[in-house]
């Protein structure tokens, strides 16, 4: 079910059922983005749509929205991003455990699809990639660290992410990259962006 709540002036809020609900909504928004909407910006269950006044009106907004018929399972058609990883992370060992398998079944089963940026939030270029058809359950630590070192790939709950800095975390780092994916200096700063699809690939020995 879809829900439409005005974000002041300017944007509605189209609040979803699921993850996967917000996927498909922006699948098509990206794919038929109505006249005058600037920008979009997914969340877990949201998706917001931004509007030059000028060009459109909230009314016309809506009807466009409403209109549309997304597709579960279909994913915005990003371009794809290559993370090199190696996979020695200090909880690697924890979340083979937890998920009853080999820690080199973790690693060859995260890189073994696609992932797909979701949505950003956290930190400036934290980006929360799910895949298709991979059903993760991986809790987060019961105590976060202070300090995550930048480049570190972890994952929690159905998610995967790369800090993009430094800074304290709860997820299980199972690995890490030498890849800046968030750079003040670079057009745009951050290198996952939501829609952008994600192959991390195993690098070194663990």
């Amino acid at each position: 079910m879809m829900r439409l709540l005005p974000c002041g002036t300017t944007a509605l809020l189209i609040e979803l059922d699921s993850l996967e609900d917000v996927l498909a909504m922006h699948a098509a928004l990206v794919e038929n983005c109505p006249h005058g909407v600037v920008d979009l910006v997914p969340a877990a269950r949201t998706v917001l749509v931004v509007a030059d006044r000028s060009r459109t009106s909230l009314a016309t907004l809506a009807q466009a929205l409403h209109s549309l018929r997304p597709r579960i399972g279909k994913r915005p058609p990003g371009e794809l991003v290559q993370i090199p990883v190696r996979y020695d992370g200090a909880d690697l060992g924890e979340v083979a455990a937890l998920l009853r398998c080999a820690a080199a079944d973790v690693v060859r089963r995260h890189t073994a699809q696609e992932w797909t940026v979701a949505f950003c939030g956290f930190a400036p270029g934290f980006a929360y990639l799910t895949q298709s058809g991979s059903a993760w359950d991986v809790p987060r630590r019961s105590a976060p660290r202070v300090s995550v070192p930048a480049g570190a790939v972890a994952l929690a709950g159905e998610f995967s992410g790369v800090y993009p800095r430094a800074s304290p975390g709860g997820w299980q780092l199972i690995g890490g990259t030498a890849l800046t994916v968030f750079d003040l200096a670079r057009t745009p700063p951050a290198l996952l962006r939501p829609g952008t699809r994600v192959r991390f690939v195993e690098v070194g020995a663990r």
